[in-house]
């Protein structure tokens, strides 16, 4: 991950003037912000009770060019945004899927990573060489509650004939697959493939290209504080703190 950080202070940013005048939203106090604690390897538990994973060292990242604090909150995804919505949080840092719909009441920075939807199965099954959503008709697939994904299959049930059951988690869907509750479960592409590393009872299976990136959500009036952190997104392109999400790496901070 991203734990060897040491970027520079939102002092030793190579800002253009527009992004000058942002700096001047920034809140001296820093920011709250939260992400889904399970969803590895973007944010998972630690032995100690904490948190981490790329999207935590983001936000750790986001804070120290900022040269402000960032607290971090790990919930359920399904509560993450209407949180956002009533001003619990400045902005989240979970990886969210932009869609058209969620556009409509959010705004969002430009995409930092691409994200196609995959498919987990029981290792060894008749599933593991699925290579078309049709393979999945009729089947039970388990999901994260309130993601993208729930929304995905719920949209196809009624064409597709499968059934769709939600969980608060995704560790919780891939555990109702692993027990003989579901027959596949659906995720990030990214968080699947993590899945199938730490757990030898499953397996990857059907990669559904969606054309679709991640982005930071931000309340609808809140235009201010999307385009300082979107700021600081494009400076962690630039020095190459994006660019290896899944390693740690070294900070070069050019910005």
């Amino acid at each position: 991950m991203l734990k060897s950080l040491l970027l520079a202070s939102a002092a030793s940013l190579a800002l253009t003037g527009a992004a000058a005048a942002e700096l001047a939203q920034i809140k001296p106090e820093g920011y709250r912000t939260a992400l889904d604690g399970t969803f590895a390897p973007h944010a998972m538990p630690t032995m100690s009770g904490g948190v981490e994973g790329f999207n935590v060292d983001l936000a750790a990242a986001i804070g120290e060019k900022l040269g402000v604090p960032m607290e971090v909150t790990a919930a359920q995804f399904s509560g993450l945004i209407p949180a956002l919505q009533a001003g619990t949080y400045d902005f989240l840092v979970a990886p969210t899927t932009v869609t058209e719909e969620r556009a409509q009441n959010l705004l969002f920075t430009e995409g930092f990573m691409d994200t196609n939807f995959r498919f987990t199965v029981p290792k060894g099954s008749e599933a593991e060489g699925f290579d078309s959503l049709e393979d999945f008709k009729g089947l039970t697939i388990a999901v994260n509650k309130g993601s993208v994904y729930e929304s995905f299959l719920t949209e196809r049930a009624a064409e597709m004939g499968w059934t769709v059951v939600a969980f608060g988690t995704n560790t919780d869907a891939i555990q109702a697959m692993t027990s003989g509750r579901a027959d596949a479960n659906m995720a990030g592409a990214t968080v699947s493939a993590w899945a199938v590393q730490k757990n030898p009872q499953i397996a990857l299976s059907y990669e559904y290209a969606t054309g679709l990136v991640w982005g930071l959500p931000f309340r609808k009036d809140d235009v201010a504080t999307r385009d300082l952190i979107d700021s600081v997104l494009e400076c962690l392109k630039t020095d190459g703190t994006m660019a290896a999400p899944s390693e740690k790496v070294s900070a070069r901070p050019r910005c």
